[in-house]
C-alpha cells in the first residue's frame, strides 16, 4: 500500500515532512470525496491470502525469496517472515457467479505457488497459525530480507523501547512470552476480502461489516494453537495485537496511546474520511517516505491523486476492518475485511467470504434500526468473544425492536443470520444457486459444530493419546494437509 520502502532508518526531518504531507493527503481526499460521481461503479470483490511454506516434516521453511524467484506470477508477493508468502487475487464483479470465479483463481494461484515451492523442497500450508511453529523458527533471522520489513521492525522497536509482552489465556492452557522483534506477527496468516463501495454508502456498509465480523469469525475459526499451546479458537486476534504493539509505558497521568491493531473506536458516522483522519490523528508515522506528487495540486487540476503517503500510513494501522483508498479505475474506496483466517480448504475460504460479504450487505439494509440498540463496545466485545470461543461463544445482539441487546448463543444466532446473508448476496446480483452452495457449507458447519479450529483440537486430542504433543502436532498437520488437498470442506473431515 503506497510508496516503496528503500531505507531502514529515518531522521526527525523525515517524520516532520511526512506528517505535513499526510495533512495534504487528507485535504485532497476530502475534496475528492465531494467530487460528483467519484468512486461510483459496480460492486467488486477481491481477496488476499497469506500462506506458510513448510518442509517435508511440516516445520517452517524460510525460503520465500527463493520461491518467489521461481515464479513470474504477479499475484505472488513476499510477507513479513521468510516462511510466508501472499497471493493477491484479481478483483471481479460481485454479481453473477463471483465465488465460482474466486475458487478457480485460488486454485490456479495456489497451484503456481506449490509448483514454485516444490523447486525449493517446500510445501504450502493455508492455516491460521502453523501448529508446528517453534520459538526457534522466529526471531531476527526469520525476518524477510526486504527494507520495508526491517524498517517497520526498527520503527516499532524504537517507539516501544522494551520487549513485546505476549500473554494469551485459553480455556485449557496459557502462554506468556517476551519477544524482541515483530516476527511473531508472521505466525498469523489470514484471508482478507475487499469490497468496493460507493462513498455515499461507506459508513453504512462499514458499520455492517463491523457487526457481521464476530459471527463470521466464530464459524470460520482456524487458529487454536500457538507454540504448542491450546489457546483461542482465533489466537491470531490476541497475538497480532501484542506482536506489533508499539506502545511503551503509559505516559504522564497514566495515558496510554491507542493500539495499532484494533477493532475500532466507534461506529462510523460520516464515511471513509473520518476513518483515514482517525488513523492519522491517533498513530504516529512509522515509515515516513514522501513521494513526488503534490496531492493538492493533482486534485485541483481535476485529477485523481495517488495519496501515496496516506496509503502507506494506513498500511501501518491494522484495524480488523480497514478503509482503503485506491487511485486505480478513476479512484475508489474499499472495505478491507481482515479478520478471517487462512484455510482450511479453498471452498471453506470462499464460503467464509461469501457469508461475511453477504451478511455485511444484508445487515446494511437495517443499520439505522440496529445501531441504536448496540453500543459499539458490545460489538467490539462480540469480536473478542468470537475469537476466544468460536462456536461456543455467546454474543450480545440487537433485536428487531428490543430496547437493549440480548445474549444469544452464536450457533443460534448463525441460523438466524444465514438467511440475512443470502438476501444480501441476492440483492447484489449473486445467482441463487451460487449463494446457496456457499451458504450451505456454513449451515452444515454450524449443524455439525465443526470448524477448522475444532477439527485441530479434536485431532490433537486423539493423537496425544498415542504420542507426545510435539509429535502429535506434526502428525495432526500432516492429516490437515492431506484433507486440505482433497478439497473437501472441513466439516466433512474425519477425526481419527
Amino acid at each position: 500500500m503506497g510508496l516503496a520502502i528503500e531505507q531502514e532508518e529515518f531522521l526527525p526531518g523525515d517524520y516532520a515532512r511526512f506528517s505535513r504531507r499526510l495533512d495534504e493527503n487528507l485535504e485532497a481526499l476530502r475534496v475528492l470525496l465531494a467530487r460528483p460521481g467519484f468512486g461510483e461503479g459496480p460492486t467488486t470483490i477481491g481477496a488476499e491470502l497469506e500462506l506458510f511454506l513448510v518442509d517435508a516434516r511440516g516445520f517452517p521453511l524460510p525460503v520465500n525469496r527463493q520461491v518467489l524467484a521461481q515464479t513470474v506470477d504477479p499475484r505472488v508477493t513476499l510477507e513479513m517472515d521468510r516462511f510466508n508468502l501472499e497471493v493477491n487475487l484479481r478483483p471481479g464483479p460481485l454479481a453473477g457467479r463471483p465465488f465460482t470465479a474466486l475458487e478457480a483463481e485460488f486454485e490456479d494461484s495456489l497451484a503456481e505457488v506449490r509448483r514454485a515451492a516444490a523447486t525449493q523442497g517446500a510445501r504450502v500450508a493455508a492455516i491460521g497459525i502453523l501448529p508446528t511453529l517453534r520459538e526457534a523458527d522466529l526471531g531476527p533471522n526469520a525476518l524477510t530480507a526486504q527494507p520495508r520489513y526491517h524498517a517497520l521492525n526498527a520503527a516499532i522497536r524504537q517507539r516501544r523501547a522494551a520487549p513485546f509482552q505476549v500473554a494469551i489465556t485459553g480455556e485449557e492452557e496459557a502462554l506468556k512470552l517476551a519477544w524482541d522483534d515483530v516476527t511473531l506477527e508472521g505466525a498469523n496468516t489470514s484471508l482478507q476480502f475487499h469490497l468496493r463501495v460507493a462513498p455515499k454508502d461507506f459508513a453504512r456498509l462499514y458499520n455492517a461489516a463491523q457487526l457481521a465480523t464476530a459471527p463470521a469469525l466464530a464459524v470460520s475459526g482456524n487458529s487454536p494453537l500457538f507454540l504448542g499451546r491450546k489457546l483461542w479458537d482465533e489466537t491470531r486476534v490476541a497475538l497480532f495485537r501484542q506482536s506489533v504493539d508499539d506502545r511503551g509505558e503509559p505516559g504522564e497521568g497514566g495515558f496510554q496511546p491507542h493500539a495499532r491493531v484494533t477493532f475500532g473506536h466507534g461506529w462510523a458516522r460520516e464515511g471513509a474520511y473520518e476513518l483515514f483522519a482517525e488513523a492519522v490523528a491517533l498513530h504516529a508515522p512509522l515509515l515516513p517516505v514522501v513521494g513526488h506528487e503534490s496531492p493538492l495540486e493533482r486534485v485541483a487540476a481535476g485529477g485523481v491523486p495517488g495519496l501515496e503517503e496516506l496509503r502507506l500510513h494506513q498500511g501501518t494501522v491494522w484495524t480488523w476492518n480497514r478503509a482503503v483508498y485506491d487511485p486505480k479505475d478513476e479512484g475508489h474506496l474499499r472495505i478491507e475485511l481482515r479478520a478471517l483466517p487462512a484455510g482450511p480448504t479453498v471452498v471453506d475460504m470462499v464460503a467464509n467470504g461469501a457469508f461475511l460479504l453477504g451478511l455485511t450487505l444484508g445487515l446494511a439494509e437495517r443499520m439505522d434500526a440496529l445501531l441504536p440498540a448496540l453500543p459499539f463496545a458490545h460489538a467490539a466485545g462480540n469480536f473478542m468473544r468470537a475469537s476466544r470461543r468460536g462456536l461456543d461463544a455467546e454474543l450480545l445482539w440487537p433485536g428487531e425492536s428490543a430496547p437493549s441487546p440480548r445474549v444469544v448463543l452464536v450457533v443460534d444466532l448463525l441460523r438466524q443470520l444465514i438467511p440475512v446473508a443470502r438476501r444480501g448476496l441476492l440483492s447484489a446480483g449473486v445467482e441463487v444457486d451460487e449463494a446457496n452452495r456457499m451458504l450451505d457449507i456454513i449451515s452444515q458447519r454450524v449443524d455439525l459444530r465443526r470448524t477448522g479450529a475444532r477439527w485441530q483440537r479434536q485431532m490433537l486430542t486423539h493423537l496425544e493419546a498415542q504420542m507426545p504433543r510435539q509429535d502429535a502436532l506434526a502428525a495432526m498437520l500432516e492429516r490437515y494437509l492431506e484433507h486440505a488437498a482433497s478439497g473437501r470442506p472441513v466439516h466433512e473431515w474425519p477425526v481419527g
